[in-house]
């Protein structure tokens, strides 16, 4: 039989051999050759093998096919030899064995594939198609042929009908800036070539799906044969991302010697790794879209949804300020033994008869030396440095080391993915938006740094008004203040350069001690004498966080911590109203007559009221972010408190000059600015890397920052303005004497 060009000629082979099958080559090497005997001892065949060639048969256990120096002309610059067979027997003790050998391997597989996922599932699949892994031209076979084997056998006492065809892939070959539409399926995998263009030197490959699931894997793999491209070893080389609707992967051309890779997509038989139920319902073929994008263009930028030059400078410029910031000109070496909540040298019957005055004022609580109360605060400074240090040290190490290590897996982190030649991180948009914070922070500590040196040069000078006049001028927990800001900028870059749910915790810890720091600056104001030791306080705020971890390990499910942890947060709140109530004085067994005034009183009412809604919604719900669960519980505390302050502030007849009530403005504008891109949601580290990715978006700003980076940008600000309102709010009372400001 002789077919033409365009014809696919199929076989149906049903003899009943009775003795194996041995096939001899009729094909020439030559450009022409178009035909291939198969010979079972009584007659010839002859089968065009040109382009495509197509055969349905019957084997069992008596027959082996083998298709001997199957001359294909090899693939021109983008094309690839694909396999496909198809068998209808589901009987999986006896299945039909493919092995085709190339010039430089050997790929097999069977019919029909079985899959295993989750608890030992198997997935059975009667159809399965490869793609051959290209070989290049040598001396010995020629430019132009391509010579493969295929054997086909199978050990069952009965015939199994099978089809095989083999086909060459006219557009294997992807181009950049130009978007190609397939499909594939767990059992037929696809691969695809691409070669880096003369004036390109790094592409990020976006992926696209017309549907949700299945779960998805794809990879970029170099140029070496055999290709992994099924589920089992898709992530045993290269770098692989899974996905459900969109992927994304920065390649650049100085990580391939040959400026050529593969870009393999692998459907998974099961959803599980991706987020999704277990088993998958869906089982078909999925439509996909790859594009390769031109450099330096964002792709999708994030929050999960990821430290290197950026991160060691953040702590770099840590220490400078370190030179002249709260050096002091006091010269009294020693700091009296006082207590976490007071340092009064007066005898404990002077402490109560203080404290219990019906109505009290600044001079009340100002009564200790200055020197040794501005020492006291100023161990809120160097305590933060050591914790900055002791913490981002190890963090930047962990995330240089990891993105060094993760052996490929590009699927861990839940970002998007913006390419930057100059560094080696994807998502470099979301580390290089917290310079905000950095620059930020070494600016309000510029300022502080400005007023602590008027502010000892007017003391030096005995200035009356410095000294009996205002609020008490402490600038320690401002510089904690601004060290805190700085090393969130440090520690989210950290963060974004991966960001998953093991890691959150490095961009939440100092938000917890910016919130508590504020609150703890908002009491000193009135309480200069009686405010927590930075001891206690940095105490404190180590069991928040040991409290944030338990929460991320054990806070999901497990209804055990939600009791224990709500029972803890109610407690703490009566304990901390019980010192406020009792000015810092109450001890069990003490009898303390005490007349607060009634403002304080409902300050107390109203924030356990708030706290306690926040725990029992915690118990009821269970939020999975329990880490923004708890920075929502000292955010509500500090503005409640801040309300507060500011409404008791206007009815004690102050007044609130223009450069704070500027600041409050611009606060309250660049926080709900900030806060509606915060609440976008391009990622979340709560969904698995792949779900996460559904929710990117492209850039917004410059074609590089996108709607997360615009949020940490405003947000620093917001946090420097919020900075500024608690530096400047008691200004007006700068010539008011202190005997004559109300306590509240």
């Amino acid at each position: 039989l002789k077919a033409s060009d365009r014809d696919v000629l199929s076989l149906l082979m049903s003899y009943a051999f009775s003795y194996p099958v041995f096939l001899s080559n009729a094909c020439s090497s030559g450009e022409g050759a178009e035909e291939m005997l198969f010979s079972n001892g009584g007659g010839a065949i002859f089968l065009w093998c040109r382009q495509t060639a197509c055969l349905l048969l019957k084997a069992n256990s008596e027959l082996r096919a083998f298709y001997p120096t199957a001359v294909l002309p090899r693939q021109l610059s983008g094309d690839a030899v694909r396999v496909y067979v198809n068998s209808s027997s589901e009987n999986l003790q006896y299945p039909v064995l493919f092995v085709v050998r190339q010039q430089k391997g050997v790929l097999s597989w069977q019919v029909p594939l079985i899959f295993r996922g989750l608890y030992q599932r198997t997935y059975n699949y009667q159809e399965v198609s490869r793609t051959l892994c290209p070989s290049e031209p040598t001396p010995e076979t020629g430019p132009s042929d391509q010579i493969i084997f295929v054997d086909v056998a199978s050990m069952a006492p009965f015939n199994i009908a099978y089809e095989l065809l083999v086909t060459r892939l006219e557009n294997f070959q992807l181009e950049t800036n130009k978007a190609f539409n397939f499909t594939a399926s767990p059992s037929q995998p696809q691969y695809f070539l691409y070669k880096f263009p003369q004036d390109v030197d790094s592409v990020i490959i976006k992926v696209v799906s017309d549907a949700v699931y299945p779960c998805s894997v794809v990879s970029v793999q170099d140029i070496v044969c055999p290709v992994y491209d099924l589920d089992h070893n898709v992530e045993f080389n290269g770098v692989y991302q899974s996905m459900t609707k969109q992927a994304a992967i920065t390649v650049q051309r100085k990580d391939f010697p040959g400026e050529q890779f593969f870009v393999v997509f692998v459907i998974k038989p099961e959803d599980y790794a991706c987020g999704g139920s277990v088993p998958s319902s869906i089982h078909g073929k999925l439509c996909w879209e790859v594009d390769l994008v031109a450099p330096l263009l964002c792709l999708f930028p994030s929050p999960c949804s990821a430290p290197d030059e950026s991160s060691s400078s953040g702590g770099r410029q840590l220490s400078s300020p370190g030179c002249g910031l709260p050096a002091g000109s006091d010269t009294d070496s020693s700091v009296e033994e006082e207590s976490d909540f007071d340092t009064m040298p007066e005898i404990e019957s002077d402490k109560n008869v203080i404290r219990t005055k019906v109505f009290l004022y600044l001079s009340d609580l100002s009564r200790k030396d200055r020197r040794i109360v501005s020492k006291k605060y100023k161990i809120y400074f160097w305590n933060i440095i050591t914790i900055a240090v002791f913490y981002a040290l190890p963090v930047i190490q962990l995330v240089i080391t990891y993105q060094t290590v993760r052996l490929g897996s590009a699927s861990c982190c839940c970002a998007a993915f913006v390419l930057n030649l100059l560094f080696p991180f994807s998502a470099f948009n979301n580390i290089l938006s917290n310079v905000g914070h950095m620059l930020l922070g070494f600016l309000f500590l510029l300022i502080v740094l400005r007023r602590d040196i008027l502010h000892r040069r007017a003391m030096e000078m005995k200035d009356v008004y410095t000294l009996d006049y205002g609020i008490p001028k402490h600038f320690g927990l401002f510089y904690a203040m601004g060290i805190a800001l700085m090393m969130e900028g440090v520690l989210s870059a950290c963060y974004h350069v991966c960001p998953n749910y093991s890691n959150f915790q490095f961009d939440t810890s100092f938000m917890y001690m910016i919130a508590g720091l504020c609150m703890l600056k908002l009491y000193q104001t009135r309480h200069p004498d009686i405010n927590a030791s930075a001891y206690s306080a940095y105490a404190s705020f180590a069991v928040v966080i040991c409290l944030a971890v338990l929460g991320v390990v054990f806070g999901k499910n497990d209804m055990w911590f939600w009791v224990i942890f709500s029972m803890i947060h109610v407690l703490a709140s009566l304990a901390l109203s019980t010192q406020i109530y009792y000015m810092g004085r109450f001890k069990i067994g003490d009898h303390l007559r005490v007349s607060p005034p009634q403002d304080r009183m409902v300050l107390l009412i109203v924030g356990n009221l708030v706290n306690w809604s926040f725990a029992i919604f915690g118990l009821v719900y269970r939020p999975r972010d329990f880490a923004s669960y708890i920075l929502g519980i000292f955010i509500c505390n500090l503005l409640l408190y801040l309300a507060f302050y500011i409404i008791m502030k206007l009815r004690s007849s102050e007044k609130l000059l223009p450069i704070p009530l500027f600041c409050i403005v611009a606060t309250a504008v660049v926080w709900a600015s900030a806060l509606y891109f915060f609440f976008q949601t391009l990622s979340s580290w709560e969904e698995t890397p792949a779900e996460s990715r559904e929710k990117n978006r492209p850039c917004i700003l410059l074609g590089f920052f996108d709607d997360h980076d615009v949020w940490h940008f405003l947000s620093a600000a917001a946090l420097f303005f919020s900075f500024l309102v608690l530096l400047t709010l008691d200004d007006d009372l700068d010539t008011v004497r202190r005997d004559k400001i109300p306590v509240f």
